[in-house]
């Protein structure tokens, strides 16, 4: 593997597409690092609010002086313009898991970058082969995968499709060392690896749930102190939202065809009724009071 100081060397620059949590937070950690950093969203007021949250973040670490948070701050550059990548040696593809979304960013944007430079996608379930076959670079392009909240967690997931280069891998592997964060590969199936082990165990404690098992806090009590997790998987389900927890068990469904992968009736049912957790106040926890209060 190269030294930070050699990746650095050879990217200088980072392009990060869409400004929502997990745009914001890898364009956060790759400033933090010493990266000039080009963050797009097409809608301004998105950009304006990613800014705020990354200010924040960084006011709340107490290790960091007004000059360096600043320094951080001054290296992320905003756009509402694609054109913003055209020096980018690494840009990385952050909008929602949407493929037609993505693919037509790709068409727009593989014109604009240089001949060189990587192109990762943050996808969580979709093939990346697939997403490569729609660029200009499948050799160059790979699937970064970052957990969310991103200045927080330490991993990175690193899928390569079937025509992703070696130097591409280790130019990505490197880069993810810059940031000080581990990297875990994986091959190209749906959910990779994280998802694939984590969003079953989500979707096993609702049909607990579902069967009369548990109540939601039994079931999260359990789990907090019989597993040792940091919480609970319903409410791990509500902080990662209910819809997103069903298209990825969707997409597992679908793409392995074993029926250990099929989505519990209740978690259909909330995600139909709007109840996605604690984007919208409600899911397995209530999140209008001040302390949540279990739905079931």
């Amino acid at each position: 593997m190269q030294d930070n100081s050699d990746i650095k060397h050879d990217m200088k620059q980072i392009g990060v597409v869409g400004a929502g949590t997990m745009g914001s937070g890898i364009a956060q950690v790759a400033a933090q690092a010493g990266y000039t950093v080009i963050l797009i969203d097409k809608n301004d007021e998105i950009i304006q609010k990613a800014l705020a949250t990354i200010n924040g973040n960084l006011s709340r670490r107490d290790v960091l002086s007004d000059q360096d948070k600043n320094a951080i701050l001054e290296r992320i550059k905003i756009s509402t313009d694609y054109d913003g990548l055209k020096n980018a040696d690494l840009v990385i593809e952050a909008v929602s898991e949407d493929e037609e979304i993505k693919q037509a960013i790709y068409k727009e944007i593989c014109s604009i970058l240089k001949a060189d430079a990587i192109l990762a996608s943050n996808a969580s379930t979709i093939s990346i082969t697939r997403l490569a076959a729609k660029t200009d670079r499948p050799e160059k392009f790979i699937g970064m995968h970052f957990m969310n909240p991103v200045p927080v967690m330490e991993l990175v997931e690193l899928i390569r499709g079937i025509a992703t280069k070696d130097e591409t891998y280790h130019q990505a592997k490197a880069f993810v060392s810059s940031l000080e964060k581990h990297t875990s590969v994986s091959e190209d199936f749906p959910a990779f690896i994280v998802h694939r082990i984590m969003v079953p165990m989500i979707n096993e404690a609702i049909y607990t749930l579902y069967e009369g098992v548990g109540t939601v806090e039994a079931i999260d009590t359990a789990m907090s102190y019989g597993a040792h997790h940091p919480m609970g998987p319903l409410e791990l389900a509500d902080f990662i939202g209910l819809d997103t927890c069903l298209s990825i068990m969707q997409k597992l469904y679908e793409g392995l065809a074993d029926p250990k992968y099929r989505p519990c009736p209740l978690l259909v049912k909330y995600v139909e009724a709007g109840w996605l957790g604690q984007k919208t106040g409600r899911g397995f926890y209530d999140y209008q009071e001040e302390v949540p209060v279990p739905t079931r």
